[in-house]
């Protein structure tokens, strides 16, 4: 890796991805390429050999564990039941219940729907208000006899593509660089 390289990789951790090692991970997975390269940027932004190939493997092992195919949206639901909770990335949209005035996702692969969602994640996500974001989320099962309450609870979401721009963040690392750069 290159001065310029290591400097990019130092001022913009985790946003920097290799495009190369994309096809590498995918291998035959149906996963979206910003999941991939968002998980790319987190464990594979090095320049060491051994770390990148750790990174990619510890890619592979998330998404074989986490990413959610519609096909086995039954399984995973089973297993966040039986574990009591579950990582998944998924894409979420959020819409206002304005009866009770509530917050409820959507999952769209997993077909959950209704999930409470507290509004200071929505502050600081917008854009799932708007046609959803794809996330890794910590759902939870906590069933009840009340048949007005949904078992499903949201832990904690991650957005994986750009659900807010900070846009100072942006200008306070770009001063590092020169024109040239």
């Amino acid at each position: 890796m290159n001065y310029l390289d290591q400097k990019i990789n130092e001022h913009f951790g985790g946003l920097v991805v290799r495009k190369d090692l994309v096809k590498t991970v995918r291998g035959n997975a149906v996963v979206p390429t910003y999941v991939l390269e968002y998980l790319l940027g987190q464990y594979c932004a090095t320049s060491d050999e051994a770390s990148m190939q750790s990174g990619i493997e510890t890619v592979k092992e998330i998404i074989r564990a986490h990413y959610v195919h519609r096909n086995e949206a039954n399984l995973i639901k089973s297993i966040i039941r039986e574990k009591g909770r579950h990582r998944v990335i998924d894409k979420v949209s959020v819409e206002l219940n304005e009866k009770n005035d509530t917050y409820e996702a959507s999952f769209s692969n997993l077909g959950l729907s209704k999930v409470l969602i507290d509004s200071d994640t929505i502050k600081n996500h917008e854009k799932l208000l708007v046609g959803g974001v794809w996330c890794i989320s910590e759902i939870e099962y906590k069933y009840t006899e009340d048949p007005r309450v949904v078992p499903w609870v949201l832990s904690s979401i991650k957005p994986i593509q750009m659900s807010h721009f900070d846009f100072d963040h942006y200008l306070q690392a770009r001063k590092q660089f020169t024109l040239d750069e």
